[in-house]
């Protein structure tokens, strides 16, 4: 109990009314057929008194870019055509997770195609926290192995940095987890940098009668059974959830989509690039970092 009350003293002293941001450098091999190719991106972790929140540093700064875009589009006067033009880095995750505190309630935004979905975590990592101590960076580690989502994991955590959080959907170790990895080196999240920040507000911008889809639009909140069948659902067409939005469009809402040269394509040849990438999508990246979660 008396561990358990420090932890949180600590907590309000350290959060305040910042956000204590930790940076962590993510490697994965998506294709577990060419480990040679090891992507990365900048993953940010927020800590405030509420709760925490993991996400794509990329990501966060292409859909800021683009809802900055389409709000100038918008009050320009777009005549019913909106150009959405997206210049993702190859490697951003797409994957945020979300958790609150005190009880850690947790859950995780995942895309599938261009559909955003939010799902509640209802598993939690089991730790067991071994005698071997580490350095890693300036920080003093202690190690901890569990097996979550279909791998086996070993962290390393630090009690220098009063949070029992982590990367991705880890916590419950006394100190904030420095580095995990699983047992393949397949992925690798390593904390690089923290500083304190005001808390970001990123408000959605909703244009009425369209959802901006893949773009910060609002999230379908699903269970895990649920979102098993929308990935069974994509493989098996995955131009279904951008038909289903193109139909409900109001009249005149038009979106004017364009290839890499600015040009506009017919829905028909948008369809058939969706297909050929969604194919080529699941041949090279076939790793995924929760396994369980696409059988």
């Amino acid at each position: 109990m008396k561990t358990k009350l420090l932890f949180f003293l600590l907590l309000g002293i350290w959060a305040g009314a910042q956000t204590n941001r930790f940076f962590y450098d993510y490697k994965y091999i998506a294709d577990s057929t060419n480990r040679a190719e090891v992507k990365s991106d900048i993953m940010l972790l927020d800590i405030d008194k509420n709760g925490s929140k993991y996400y794509s540093h990329e990501k966060f700064i292409s859909d800021s870019t683009t809802k900055a875009d389409i709000a100038k589009q918008v009050k320009g006067g777009f005549g019913g055509n909106i150009s959405i033009k997206k210049n993702i880095k190859p490697g951003t995750i797409f994957t945020s997770v979300t958790k609150k505190y005190p009880d850690y309630s947790m859950s995780f935004s995942e895309k599938i195609g261009n559909t955003t979905y939010k799902v509640a975590e209802d598993q939690k990592p089991e730790w067991k926290i071994l005698p071997d101590k580490e350095k890693i960076g300036e920080y003093n580690t202690q190690k901890a192995t569990t097996n979550f989502g279909g791998r086996s994991w070993t962290a390393w955590f630090s009690t220098d940095i009063p949070f029992q959080d982590g990367p991705y959907k880890f916590y419950g170790l006394p100190g904030l987890i420095v580095k995990i990895e699983d047992k393949t080196g397949s992925h690798i999240m390593t904390l690089i940098g923290n500083k304190k920040t005001e808390a970001a507000s990123d408000e959605d911008i909703q244009i009425p009668g369209l959802t901006m889809v893949g773009i910060g639009g609002k999230e379908i909140e699903i269970n895990k059974k649920q979102f098993k069948k929308a990935w069974k659902d994509y493989l098996t067409d995955p131009t279904k959830d951008m038909k289903q939005m193109m139909s409900t469009l109001p009249a005149g809402a038009v979106v004017n989509m364009k290839n890499q040269d600015g040009k506009s394509i017919d829905m028909n040849e948008m369809y058939r690039n969706m297909e050929k990438r969604a194919k080529i999508e699941r041949e090279k990246n076939n790793n995924k970092i929760e396994p369980e979660l696409y059988k």
